[in-house]
């Protein structure tokens, strides 16, 4: 993927997006936060659960990401569940509001960390949900290649 990624630290991780999505593109934005909050990321107080991405007005808006109050705060913490804007490229946000006009279509976070600089990023990704048989398909892969490095391992 990108050649930062050996250095970064991962806050927290959306492992539904996988089950419940196929994921066909994936981009790296950056996320307009408050002081507070990135204090509040490096304690790890963050959930994906139930998150996506909208794109309004030409801007790319996370819904549903909360980040916990931080503990050491006062009257500076806002609103965990506020909507935070995503920071892309125009062309970047261009091009996701044409994907997700298809039918199907869908930008949901799958992960969010801190980079090598230190600086808070959000991977997102281009997505089209599953129906349940195609779910049922990849837990029977997932399944088989888990027996598949039993057996290797047992071999050794």
């Amino acid at each position: 993927m990108s050649k930062h990624e050996k250095n970064e630290r991962t806050i927290a991780k959306n492992r539904k997006a996988f089950h419940d999505y196929e994921i066909l593109e994936t981009f790296e934005a950056g996320i307009e936060l408050t002081g507070t909050e990135v204090r509040s990321l490096r304690d790890n107080n963050c959930q994906l659960t139930d998150t996506f991405a909208l794109i309004r007005d030409g801007q790319a808006w996370l819904n549903n990401l909360h980040i916990a109050p931080f503990t050491n705060g006062n009257i500076a913490n806002v609103d965990p569940d506020r909507k935070r804007r995503l920071l892309l490229h125009k062309k970047q946000i261009r091009y996701l509001a044409e994907k997700t006009q298809e039918k199907g279509l869908s930008i949901v976070p799958l992960k969010i960390y801190f980079n090598d600089r230190n600086l808070v990023k959000v991977e997102i990704a281009l997505a089209r949900g599953k129906k349940l048989y195609d779910k049922r398909n990849s837990m029977k892969e997932r399944d088989v290649q888990r027996e598949i490095a039993r057996t290797l391992k047992e071999r050794r």
